[in-house]
């Protein structure tokens, strides 16, 4: 089996949501997987207009690669503020 990591990331898509989405959020509790995976989830796919049934498969696909325990475990060792 071929190492799929990205910059020491699960794989290529936990990298880039945990980048370009979570990793502007300025946490203050602690996150479960579900609770960043709905924040993902309502920046991406509730900002797609229902016609646009192809782009929103690829990104419902994409955001399906995500390892969301692990940007939560990130989350809450690392970003939570004090």
């Amino acid at each position: 089996m071929a190492d799929t990591k990205c910059n020491g990331w699960t794989n290529y898509a936990t990298w880039r949501i945990n980048l370009e989405i979570i990793g502007d959020i300025e946490f203050e509790t602690h996150q479960t997987a579900e609770d960043i995976k709905k924040i993902v989830e309502s920046v991406v796919l509730d900002q797609l207009p229902k016609e646009c049934w192809l782009a929103y498969d690829y990104a419902a696909a994409f955001i399906d690669q995500v390892n969301f325990y692990e940007i939560a475990e990130y989350v809450n060792e690392n970003q939570i503020l004090a």
